[in-house]
């Protein structure tokens, strides 16, 4: 599509609040002159699904700074317009993290308008709709994944543990770990998943309970060489005080708590190693550089079928089952479709 034959609107998913601070979230339709500035007008392809735009949909005071708000903190598609020399029509790109969906207008529209700093090629080796299936739930997984790397954990050494598998982060982190070679821990409440997760290639499952030490015992059994962690709360500090000699934690999620109740000594006794891990302000040279990581050796062998596909019309159901943790592996949104 281009410039010239834009269509005078669109469809997109509003939340908006009321007179009376009631909460809505619905499809509607709005023009282009309704998105925010930007140097980019990007025609969308794909968008995915986070916890994040959940807790959007909710209009939930930590991500939503105004209303109406567009939910969203990935998109991929063409661009349409650009005046920034780096793009031009016809490019396909990506867009995750920055504000997109939080607190800028976000990506669960046929059309986003963003600044050119924020937008990413599309790296040779994924389609669009790939891209989105990774989205930030990819990106977020393979700076875990990087992280546990710059440590030198050598596979060989022994299990690295992922919490919360069955979800978005956690079932890319246990693909890409495989891939790399790593022996793979995977912990999940959902049994329904067990197979499924041994298939992305998780030689362990794990039960949450395995997980979470309620003692005050400063250091636990060594039993991981690193770890992923989506949960946060009681499960990092069972995670942090489980770890071998030198090993490698990662923290990205905050679902089970966003308290931390250590002691120093895994620090000065096993030197261990608390990475914290934030998507949506990761610097643009690194973020690229994983991005490629994602289009080459990283990229899961059963990407493909790691995502449902569904509608704008189909959103809201999707939302409820990430609230309440039903939801598992990724969703990705055709925002054109079945409207």
């Amino acid at each position: 599509m281009d410039s010239n034959s834009l269509p005078r609107s669109f469809p997109c998913y509003l939340v908006r609040q009321d007179d009376q601070g009631l909460i809505t979230a619905q499809v509607e339709t709005i023009t282009l002159d309704q998105l925010p500035d930007g140097d980019v007008l990007i025609e969308v392809a794909y968008s995915s699904l986070n916890y994040k735009d959940a807790l959007a949909s909710q209009g939930h005071p930590g991500v939503v700074r105004r209303f109406p708000h567009l939910p969203g903190v990935d998109c991929a598609g063409t661009v349409v317009e650009s005046s920034s020399a780096e793009f031009k029509p016809g490019d396909h790109v990506l867009v995750t993290g920055y504000d997109l969906g939080a607190p800028a207008w976000g990506g669960l529209a046929q059309f986003v308008r963003v600044p050119a700093d924020w937008v990413v090629p599309l790296p040779q080796g994924l389609t669009l709709r790939q891209s989105m299936i990774l989205g930030t739930a990819g990106f977020t997984a393979a700076q875990c994944v990087t992280a546990i790397g710059d440590r030198n954990i050598d596979p060989a050494e022994g299990e690295v543990v992922v919490t919360g598998a069955s979800g978005g982060v956690g079932c890319l982190a246990v693909a890409i770990l495989a891939q790399c070679g790593f022996r793979v821990a995977a912990v999940t409440g959902k049994r329904e998943r067990h197979e499924w997760l041994r298939k992305l290639g998780a030689s362990t499952i794990l039960d949450r309970t395995d997980v979470l030490d309620d003692s005050d015992r400063p250091l636990l059994k060594a039993r991981w060489v690193a770890a992923v962690d989506t949960v946060g709360g009681k499960t990092l500090a069972t995670l942090v005080r489980s770890v071998q000699y030198r090993g490698c934690v990662t923290a990205c999620g905050l679902v089970g708590g966003d308290q931390l109740s250590l002691t120093v000594y895994p620090f000065i006794l096993r030197g261990v190693s608390l990475v914290g891990i934030d998507s949506a302000k990761c610097p643009r040279k690194s973020r690229l550089e994983i991005w490629n990581k994602l289009s080459g050796n990283w990229k899961p062998e059963q990407l493909d079928a790691l995502a449902q596909e569904i509608t704008l019309a189909e959103v809201p159901q999707v939302m409820e089952d990430l609230l309440a943790g039903r939801a598992a592996s990724r969703t990705i949104v055709r925002p054109t479709d079945g409207l």
